[in-house]
């Protein structure tokens, strides 16, 4: 097996980031005058659930925005948040976003399927737990792979690691 090069497709969100971006985000809706004595506010709930409040429907969508705004200051890619619809409860409107981490099964199916179908011959998939190893002789091939992918529009956030 000497001379073939590989790389891990992998779907992992930096929680220390988007940990300072919701604190960035409740500092900035704290400071604003257009959220004054609307109730807005965010913060997590529990460990994967961050959650959103206002007294309208439009002021909690106006959270969501200036959190999807430091999301991407920070680099973390808005494929990695599942958000919701705004629901109401009781006298205020809630928006709960989710993080989604890991490359599902059927994700890395379709990733694979991809590649096979689209990217150079002779390069192999094999899914390995929550990621999808792709290898190949030719690093060039390798390089097609992470072109082909990032130009893909699939629904999750992807990242290319162990690159050797």
């Amino acid at each position: 097996m000497a001379g073939e090069s590989s790389f891990d497709v992998v779907s992992k969100v930096d929680r220390q980031e988007v940990d300072n971006a919701l604190n960035q985000a409740a500092k900035e809706i704290a400071q604003r005058y257009d959220f004054k004595g609307t109730g807005a506010a965010i913060a997590w709930s529990g460990t994967e659930t961050i959650v959103m409040r206002a007294n309208s429907e439009d002021r909690v969508k106006a959270v969501y925005d200036v959190f999807q705004t430091k999301l991407i200051r920070r680099g973390v890619s808005l494929k990695a948040v599942d958000a919701g619809e705004p629901k109401p409860s009781g006298k205020e409107y809630r928006i709960e976003a989710g993080i989604k981490e890991g490359l599902s099964q059927e994700n890395a199916k379709k990733i694979g399927k991809i590649v096979r179908e689209q990217g150079p011959k002779g390069v192999k998939t094999q899914v390995t737990g929550d990621e999808l190893r792709v290898s190949s002789k030719s690093r060039n091939d390798l390089q097609a792979v992470i072109a082909l992918l990032k130009d893909a529009d699939l629904d999750i956030a992807l990242q290319f690691v162990n690159y050797r």
